[in-house]
Formats: C-alpha cells, sequence, structure tokens
C-alpha cells in the first residue's frame, strides 16, 4: 500500500535572518528602486511567499533593515569616541568620523535610513534605534557645554547634526570631494569637525 503523501514543515534555519542579510546585500546593490521582497526570497533560497512568515509586506522588512543601520551607526560612533583623547571636544570630533565613516561604507543603507520612506516605516524598534543616535550625539554636545541654557543646548544639537549630516551627504552625492583624493577628503571632513566644535564651544559660552 502507497502511503498518502504529506505536506513537508516550513523549515530554514533562520530565516528571518537570512531575509534581513539578503535584503540589505540588495540594497546595496541595487538600492531602493530595485529592492523586492521576491528577489530577497530568491537570494535566501526559499519560495516568494515565504518571508510573510516573518515580514508582512516589503515595508517590514526595510524597516528592520534601517533599525538595525542606526543601531550600527550608534556603535560605529562610541567605538570612534572611545578612541578620542578623552575630552568633550575630543569625543564630539571622534563621533563625527564614526558617524562620516559609517555612511560613507554603507551608503545605500545610509541612505535608506534618513529617506522618506524610513519615515513612513516608523515602528517602536526603529524609534528606539533613532533615538538611541540622538541620544548619543546630544551627551557629547552637552558634555561639551553643560553650562548653556537648554536653547542654547538644542540649538547645538541641532547645529553640529546638520553639519556632520549635510558634510558627508554631500559627498555621497558627489558635491564635495569628488575630484579630492581620500586623504583630502578626510582632511576636508575633519576641518569641518573642528570647525563645528568650536561654534559650538563658542556659542556655548565655555
Amino acid at each position: 500500500m502507497v502511503k498518502p503523501m504529506t505536506a513537508k514543515p516550513y523549515h530554514h534555519g533562520d530565516l528571518r535572518e537570512a531575509l534581513i542579510v539578503a535584503g540589505r546585500k540588495l540594497m546595496e546593490e541595487r538600492g531602493l528602486r530595485g529592492f523586492t521582497l521576491r528577489e530577497c526570497a530568491r537570494r535566501a533560497s526559499v519560495s516568494h511567499a515565504a518571508p510573510a512568515h516573518h515580514f508582512a509586506s516589503i515595508d517590514a522588512l526595510l524597516t528592520e533593515i534601517a533599525a538595525r543601520g542606526f543601531h550600527e551607526l550608534t556603535q560605529a560612533m562610541m567605538a570612534e569616541g572611545r578612541r578620542s583623547d578623552g575630552t568633550p571636544a575630543g569625543r564630539l570630533v571622534a563621533q563625527g568620523v564614526g558617524y562620516m565613516a559609517f555612511a560613507a561604507a554603507n551608503s545605500a543603507l545610509f541612505r535608506l535610513m534618513f529617506s522618506l520612506e524610513a519615515d513612513q516605516l516608523e515602528t517602536p524598534a526603529l524609534a528606539a534605534a533613532i533615538g538611541s543616535t540622538h541620544a548619543l550625539h546630544r551627551e557629547a554636545i552637552e558634555a561639551v557645554i553643560p553650562d548653556a541654557p537648554a536653547e542654547v543646548k538644542q540649538r547645538m544639537v541641532d547645529f553640529a547634526w546638520a553639519s556632520v549630516h549635510g558634510f558627508i551627504t554631500l559627498v555621497l552625492e558627489g558635491q564635495i570631494g569628488d575630484k579630492d583624493s581620500p586623504r583630502a577628503l578626510k582632511s576636508r571632513g575633519l576641518a569641518v569637525l573642528s570647525t563645528m566644535v568650536e561654534t559650538v564651544v563658542r556659542t556655548g559660552g565655555s
């Protein structure tokens, strides 16, 4: 007697992680315009319907990738901060170096993290990851100008973030440094960071 065939249970070592890895790799290669759940599934060696086990939509997967990006950005800033000279000003510069280095090494991910798409995808997990990055930046500013009024601190938090983010974004878009050597571009970035810190110190009255 032939035994009836039964459906095999669904198995994939860690499908969720495999999809995240595949999605990030796909984004690095094609950007958001070439990003599809079907292609992520193909790269993870599962059926096109399998991602639904962990991600209800392409937006859900993008949200997780963006959240991990912010965690990595925070870690990169902290790592550079630990390598600084130990002064509040030195830490602020070093965190800026970490920010720029992360963006340069992960340009597609960085664009997703600060894109309109990410704004529309916000979840508690993504909000917490963004909050950690913001908190690290704010703490560094407050350490540089501890006695400044609250409104001055907030203004300098905004100014410092805009300086770092604006510079590296212009670099990634080819508007700054497209003809510079890597060494020359790094020097320009450090000059921007130094000027930013000098302005923070001067405005904060330290």
